[in-house]
This record gives structure tokens, sequence and C-alpha cells, in this order.
């Protein structure tokens, strides 16, 4: 793989990776030149005002934009928890102090813990809503609570020293929400035919941006590290800003099949209407007569041409449910819907480098059915061992 190609594929992941670590160190570089005096009367209420606006903020453009989607939703009420967190600090730093984050006590207080879990638990509905949509009800919600009250409780009320399992507790979350990535990729790819709806890398960054700020804050709440604190509230407000804008231009594949609850995705698959989409066929079983009608239209019709073709507009020439059309490609061609689409892809790119080798990249992409350059060298690269311009060339000599 060229570095051309590899920086097509990774450089959303290099530019969130460089922007996270321009943060961490920036805003530690930053604190050493901070009095600790300055940070707690001055610093520390205007990013927790900063923090608070843009959680407001972010939550009314989620929700004026959520048409109906409820990972919108879900992502907007966080951003609203959020945002209210950082309220009742102002209002309790500026009317009634309390003493919310005992900051280099030996452990965590009771109040630091359930702040701390409650945001960590908030923050984790919008990703499991995305990976299993309408899996989250009251039922659901009040289940994964309930460990945490009982040992909160315990804590509180018997001599121990639970605080070590309780700070733990958001990340058994977000273990439970990673256990669904694997499902959430294979049942695109058997709806799908482009990366567009299949990027999972998008919950890995938003795990990733999680644990680092659930450990900046078991950190600052036991030792008393401006440092730690300064890059929690820059941590922070990145992590609102770009989620915010992803959810709001991210592709969502459940909506677009018109999908509202995972049972609906993964339904039992009806049985074929023979009727409307076989022929008449005395030696042949329905399977076969199925391939040999698919295969027909796939060659003369070439429907992979378009970008944004999907499962569902197999329809056209076989009449029958979403479900059991996903099956039948699993079962017939051994592969994926979007696999089984890409190698006509695949093909159709090859032909064309053959006969016009001097084609730019960008050109054969759009010519072979793919979303964009990158997505076609990604794929071609993956399939043939190579990229398309290495392949041209070896084809020429």
């Amino acid at each position: 793989m060229s570095f051309r190609e590899w920086w097509g594929d990774y450089k959303a992941e290099v530019f969130f990776g460089l922007a996270a670590a321009i943060v961490v160190v920036l805003s530690t570089w930053l604190s050493r030149f901070i009095p600790d005096a300055v940070f707690d009367n001055i610093l520390t209420p205007f990013f927790n005002t900063c923090t608070f606006a843009v959680a407001v903020s972010g939550a009314l453009v989620i929700f004026r934009h959520s048409e109906g989607m409820r990972i919108r939703l879900f992502w907007g009420c966080a951003l609203l928890a959020w945002g209210l967190g950082d309220l009742v600090y102002l209002i309790c730093w500026m009317v009634a102090p309390m003493q919310l984050m005992n900051m280099g006590a030996e452990h965590i207080t009771v109040h630091e813990l359930l702040l701390g879990n409650l945001l960590g638990w908030v923050m984790t509905l919008y990703p499991t809503e995305s990976l299993r949509p309408g899996w989250l009800t009251w039922k659901t919600v009040l289940w994964q609570l309930l460990p945490l009250c009982c040992l909160v409780a315990l804590d509180y009320l018997v001599p121990l020293n639970l605080w070590p399992i309780i700070a733990l507790y958001p990340y058994g979350l977000l273990v439970i929400v990673l256990t669904h990535i694997r499902a959430y990729r294979i049942w695109c790819e058997n709806n799908y035919s482009t990366l567009d709806y299949i990027d999972v890398q998008w919950i890995i960054r938003y795990c990733i941006m999680l644990f680092i700020i659930g450990a900046n804050y078991v950190y600052i709440c036991t030792t008393h590290g401006h440092a730690r604190s300064f890059t929690q509230q820059w941590c922070v407000v990145f992590m609102l800003v770009y989620c915010t804008e992803q959810i709001l231009y991210r592709k969502d594949p459940w909506w677009e099949l018109g999908v509202k609850d995972e049972s609906e995705a993964f339904s039992p698959a009806e049985e074929p209407c023979e009727e409307e989409c076989l022929p008449e066929a005395a030696s042949d079983g329905p399977d076969d007569a199925m391939r040999r009608k698919l295969d027909a239209w796939m060659e003369t019709e070439k429907p992979y041409l378009n970008p944004e073709f999907k499962l569902i507009d197999l329809r056209a020439v076989l009449p029958t449910n979403r479900t059991y059309l996903s099956q039948f490609i699993n079962n017939t061609y051994g592969c994926s819907f979007y696999h089984f689409v890409n190698g006509y892809r695949i093909e159709e790119a090859k032909r064309l480098l053959r006969e016009q080798p001097d084609m730019k990249i960008a050109d054969v992409a759009a010519r072979s059915g793919f979303s964009s350059p990158n997505v076609f060298s990604t794929v071609f690269s993956k399939e043939m061992g190579v990229g398309p311009r290495e392949w041209s060339k070896a084809q020429s000599e």
C-alpha cells in the first residue's frame, strides 16, 4: 500500500490523534504557569461556564436537527445532562459553596462517585443506541443503574473502601458497548455496499475519549493536580464539540433503512414469494433460479455502479423481504452483500485500468460505483493486495 493510499484510509484517525495530543500537551504545559489560587477561583468556574455553554448550545442544535432520530435525541439528552452538572457546580460555587470534589483526599467521596458515574453512564447512551437501536428502555436503564446504586449505598453505609470498584463501573459499560461492534459491522455489511455506512472507527474514537476523561477524573479526585484538571476541561470541550459535529453529519445505517428497533433488524426471515420473483423451473431449486436471475440482472443492468446501492434495491428483481435477501446472499455466494457488490465494482475497475491505464483514480472510482477515491483505494488494496495504480503498472509490464 502506497503512502497516498494509507493516508486516504487513516487520514481521519491521524487528524483525530493529532488534535487530541495537542489538547493534552498544550493544556498540560500551560497549567505549569498558572498559580493555584488563579486556577481555583477564576479558571475553573470559567471553564465550567464554557463547558455549560458548549453542552447546552450543542443540545439545542441537536434537538433542532434531530429529524425524529432517537440516537440524536439521546445525544442531546447527554449534552443537557453534562450541562446541568456544570450548572450545579457553578451555582454551588457562587451561591452555596459545596465541596463536590475534594482534590488531594485519600479516597473519592460518595458525591464524586455519583457525579462521575452518572455522567459516565449518560455518555454511553448514544453509542448504545447507535449500535442497538431500541434496546434502551426504562427497564434496561434501571438494570444498568441498579449495580451502581447498590455499590454506592454499601460504600456509604458500610465501612468498606469500595471506591476503586465503583470508579471502574463506567468502564464496564464501555466494554459492553464495544462487544456490540462486531454484530453492528456484520449487519452493515449485509445491508450496504459502501464503507460510508460501515464505519466503526467513530465508536472507537468515542470510547477512547471517554476512557481518557474517566481516567483523568479519577486522577484529579485523588491528587491535587491542576495539570490534569486543566487537561480535563479541554478534553471535555473537545469531545463535546467533536462528537456533536460527527453526530450531525455521520450517516446512520439504521435510519436509512427505516429500522427503529434491533428486533426488526434481526427478525426471523420470512419465506420468499416464489410466484413473484422466481421463474418456473422443474429441475432447479428456488435458490438456483434466484441466483441465475440475480446474476443476469447484475450483468445487464449494472446496479452496482450506483454508489448508494443497498440490499433492499435487490427487490427490483427479487421482491422479498430484506432479511431473506441477506441470508440468500450469504448462503449462495458465501459472502456479505458488501463483498458481493464490491466484487463487481473491482472487476469493473480492473477493466477500466486495463483499457485506459492513464485514467485518473478518481475517475476510475466514480465510473466503478465507489463513493470516493479513498474508499476505492481501500477496497481495491484489500482485495488485490496492491493499490490500483500499482496493479495497473504491473498489468502494463
